[in-house]
């Protein structure tokens, strides 16, 4: 079997089983987050907590309960790596330094999970199963909560009440990613995942010495990592270490558990709202989106430049052999598609073309499909500007789903789509201008700048994964990419949530013959272009730059 065709293989059965989770979980989750039963195990979080889960909250509210939550979480997980050589179960590893665990607990806390350090040279199990592994669940569901109030926002009218930011938090941890992660590590274990609470131990004997190795609760952090679009890997080799993911089947599982809940989370708003021909079209934006960027991502793996390129089948530095190209370039394109970031390859040395495809899938805002929640948000935010361009060329006041959108809403989504672009350009501008940031590019040229563009789209877009060739332990990296994670997750929040208190006090309008039908492809369509057009004029001079210029001159 030729390894192109294993890449398509494998493509299609991914696409089946996405298909028929698709219908099943969409609907479960439109259950749970429209019921008013709250389970025994959830009224004891709630009395611990404090909250009230049946009190509903306005917008400021509901932001409240977002940012004070997630301020709680950096906090908690700070003090927890500062305190690491105090705790049992630390493996011997000292306190983490400020700077890292500034940047390790804004990470995690954003869903970014950036990592500056090696996994399992730097962490004990307290700090990987009692902080990174905890966050990977919450962090989680604070974007689907915010994604779920957006939904609230479309299909409720005459109110500014959003729902209950504690009562979503906790059902879709307790009622939508533990279950499923449970079932998920099982599956891992079963592939040949490891799962237990070992120190570290020599294995074997080598020339100049013998190798040590960690144990650890790597199947239960390593479901939640892919389910919950997070990414941060117990093994600084991420998914291409065999304790995370053993085999092909585990690699293909693996990929499916970080799309399956962003996809899913489009029938999920068409339930909400009352049309499940709107969720397909944007089901249907996603899906044109993600199988686009995965095509065009094998045909840049598999093209043969070369003697070495054709005696290896395509470009296999930097892969995994037990993987190949094809499975490599599907699971780099979910992850970079998602703010998911775990990575089974190593992206810097994907191709000039290829490492640009990473890049512009970020730069996209991450949503075909999208993190867990911040997807969908991001999506339908996209949808208001498409019917809002569509608007302008028909001389309507533009309206979605009934609403209009005027002068505040229309306001509020441009600054939504102009606050990452702006972090992401900012910074690299202010690394590449300062004498020493550069000293962190391993190499020189546009291929060196494509290592700090990667490093502050990825943190600044909640993704994670790095080109590896850019040393982010020092003090800037570690101090600007945390604060371009923090801003880029909380900041479009603060604008998503104020559309969906304006968008819920509105009364309905009523479909008139001049009305833009958004559940035909034509919409589609146009909101394709709408997403490529925007994202091209934002980014394509930084573009140019780096991966362009690599691509174009190899």
């Amino acid at each position: 079997m030729s390894p192109v065709f294993a890449g398509v293989l494998q493509l299609l059965a991914l696409m089946a089983a996405l298909g028929l989770a698709y219908r099943p979980l969409g609907d479960y989750m439109a259950r749970v987050y429209s019921s008013e039963k709250h389970y025994k195990p959830e009224k004891w979080i709630y009395k611990a907590i404090g909250a009230n889960p049946s009190a509903e909250m306005r917008w400021p509210a509901y932001l409240r309960g977002v940012l004070a939550f997630s301020a709680v979480s950096v906090l908690f997980l700070y003090a927890l790596q500062r305190a690491q050589g105090v705790l049992p179960g630390s493996l011997g590893f000292s306190a983490i330094d400020p700077d890292q665990a500034f940047n390790t607990a804004a990470s995690f806390v954003a869903n970014t999970n950036w990592q500056s350090y090696y996994g399992e040279q730097a962490m004990g199990h307290v700090v990987q199963t009692g902080g990174l592994a905890v966050q990977n669940f919450v962090s989680a569901a604070v974007g689907m909560a915010v994604a779920v109030a957006l939904v609230r926002g479309f299909a409720r009218s005459r109110t500014g009440e959003l729902g209950n930011f504690w009562s979503d938090l906790v059902r879709g941890t307790v009622r939508i990613l533990l279950p499923i992660s449970v079932i998920g590590a099982i599956v891992l274990v079963a592939c040949g995942a490891i799962q237990n609470f070992a120190g570290i131990h020599e294995v074997g004997q080598f020339t100049g010495g013998s190798q040590q190795w960690n144990g650890g609760a790597v199947a239960s952090q390593e479901v939640i990592k892919e389910l919950g679009t997070n990414g941060g890997g117990y093994f600084n080799a991420n998914s291409a270490h065999p304790f995370e993911n053993p085999t092909p089947f585990s690699n293909l599982f693996e990929i499916f558990l970080i799309l399956v809940i962003p996809f899913a989370l489009t029938r999920t708003f068409g339930r909400m709202v009352g049309s499940l021909r709107q969720g397909y079209a944007i089901l249907a934006t996603m899906a044109t989106i993600w199988l686009a960027f995965t095509a065009l991502m094998m045909w840049t793996e598999f093209a043969h430049h070369g003697p070495a390129f054709e005696v290896a089948g395509g470009a296999m530095e930097g892969k995994e052999t037990r993987f190949g190209i094809g499975a490599s370039a599907i699971f780099s394109v979910a992850t970079t598609l998602t703010s998911t970031g775990a990575v089974n390859s190593f992206h810097s040395s994907f191709t000039g073309l290829g490492g640009g495809i990473q890049l512009l899938g970020m730069q996209l805002g991450e949503i075909a499909p999208g993190g867990v929640g911040s997807g969908l948000y991001g999506m339908l935010i996209m949808a208001i500007i498409a019917v809002f361009i569509a608007g302008l060329m028909v001389g309507r006041t533009p309206e979605y789903l009934g609403k209009k959108i005027s002068t505040r809403e229309i306001k509020l989504a441009a600054c939504y789509i102009l606050i990452t672009p702006a972090l992401v350009l900012c910074f690299t501008a202010a690394a590449m201008a300062l004498p020493t940031p550069p000293h962190s590019m391993l190499n020189s040229g546009a291929h060196g700048f494509s290592e700090v563009l990667y490093a502050y789209t990825s943190g600044a877009n909640n993704n994670g994964s790095a080109f590896a060739g850019l040393n982010a332990d020092t003090q800037w990296f570690n101090s600007t990419i945390g604060i371009a994670m923090l801003l880029g997750r909380f900041l479009p929040m603060v604008f998503v949530l104020a559309l969906a208190g304006s968008l819920a006090e509105q009364k309905p309008v009523p479909e008139t013959a001049g009305t833009l039908r958004t559940d035909k492809p034509l919409y589609t369509g146009l909101l394709v272009g709408t997403i490529l057009i925007i994202t091209g004029l934002t980014y394509f001079p930084a573009l140019a730059l780096g991966p362009l210029a690599e691509g174009l001159a190899s």
